[in-house]
């Protein structure tokens, strides 16, 4: 599955900088076009020649190279590629990409680049603990970077623990697991919704709730790199665009409401991860309402279309998937859902766990399907929980049949 795929080895300043000459000789050896990017560091421990030899492709390692070229490096190396791994990762470059730092070639290139990106750290075992290391991993996690994390042994140093570059084979399994799935969904549209809707009371105020969109955000990522023609419909949020087909920005129900429809029959798949109103204010002041004589105030509300059940009593062959956060009985609240609104998945949310939540980078559910069949999944980022999603999706897709079969058929 890596022939001809386009690959940035990007190499940092670690003592196991030496196991990179075996990774890039193995993607080689499986038919992908390399490109060595390596930092000043790198270049201490290992020389370039070699992996100029091995690439058969000059190693780029300056921002501003001496020979005139009429593109520009970072930007043209960023467009060319399908994937980046960075193997070894040290701690300093993993610090300097959460931070938006692009002080060098391997940086700039990340920062400007739409392809995938995979981090396979190395470093000691006290570096790799470090809490401030750690909420660096835990920023990129949440924006979609995959880590290949390292393992348990002896280190350089002497001690033994984890933080040893992760071993070659599993490295390579990764890339080829990755470019498997990056046709999944190929000739598929999947329409989702995100975020949550607003429901105006008067030109200032109005009801929500607390939904940021970053479950649906994640979903549509996802979907797109495996190959989905994703449109998206978001409510208000305050998250980076992802890059879909189409993203269409709502604020209320009513809106949410005409652009599913509107959308819908292009869809092969709709996930609803929406947080839509339940409710809205009867009427609308135009303007503002003013407190001054007013110890209370009545807002007299009324019931917003139920979209998913509406989509599920007219979705023919489409497949559709809704979600239910639920604050007690969760099996049995979702399975309801799933059944009243002719749902053929169901993605259960535990409301008042205490490490999820609509805000959180993290998720916890239960994956509940027509047959009654319920997949747990445990507290991990909403960008992972994303890929659980699909893959069940994927299985009602071709009718259980395994998705690497499928490929053979």
């Amino acid at each position: 599955m890596l022939k001809d795929k386009k690959i940035i080895l990007g190499i940092t300043g670690s003592i196991s900088a030496y196991k990179s000459a075996e990774i890039l000789s193995l993607i080689k050896k499986k038919g992908a076009d390399v490109s060595v990017v390596m930092t000043e560091s790198a270049t201490r421990f290992i020389q370039p020649l070699t992996f100029a030899t091995l690439s058969e492709r000059p190693v780029m390692k300056d921002m501003f190279p001496e020979e005139n070229t009429p593109d520009v490096r970072h930007i043209s190396l960023a467009k060319w590629a399908d994937l980046i791994l960075i193997a070894p990762a040290t701690a300093n470059i993993i610090g300097k990409i959460a931070h938006g730092i692009a002080d060098d070639l391997l940086t700039s290139i990340v920062i400007a680049s739409r392809a995938k990106i995979m981090i396979a750290p190395a470093m000691n075992k006290n570096m790799i603990s470090n809490q401030m290391y750690l909420e660096n991993c835990k920023k990129l996690k949440s924006i979609g970077f995959d880590f290949i994390e390292s393992e348990y042994g002896i280190l350089a140093c002497g001690d033994t623990g984890m933080g040893r570059l992760a071993n070659t084979n599993t490295i390579i399994s990764r890339l080829s697991n990755f470019f498997n799935e990056n046709d999944d969904f190929k000739n598929k549209t999947i329409l989702i919704t995100a975020s949550c809707t607003r429901e105006p009371i008067d030109k200032v105020r109005f009801i929500s709730n607390y939904s940021t969109g970053k479950m649906g955000f994640a979903l549509a990522k996802n979907a797109e790199e495996r190959g989905a023609r994703v449109i998206l419909i978001s409510g208000p949020n305050q998250l980076p665009p992802v890059k879909v087909e189409k993203i269409i920005n709502v604020e209320t129900a009513e809106e949410m409401k005409k652009e599913v429809f509107n959308y819908l029959p292009q869809a092969d798949i709709v996930i609803s991860a929406a947080a839509i109103a339940d409710f809205r204010p009867k009427k609308f002041v135009y303007g503002k309402i003013k407190k001054d004589n007013l110890k209370k105030m009545q807002i007299e509300m009324e019931k917003t279309t139920d979209i998913l059940a509406e989509v599920g009593k007219n979705k023919r062959e489409k497949i559709l998937i809704g979600f239910a956060a639920e604050s007690d009985k969760l099996v049995e609240n979702a399975t309801e859902k799933l059944k009243n609104k002719n749902l053929d998945l169901i993605v259960a949310n535990d409301i008042l766990n205490a490490e999820t939540g609509f805000a959180s980078d993290m998720n916890s559910a239960k994956i509940i399907n027509k047959d009654g069949v319920i997949k747990e999944i445990p507290v991990m980022y909403k960008s992972e929980m994303a890929k659980y999603v699909l893959d069940e999706i994927l299985k009602i897709l071709y009718k259980g049949i395994d998705k690497s079969d499928k490929r053979t058929k």
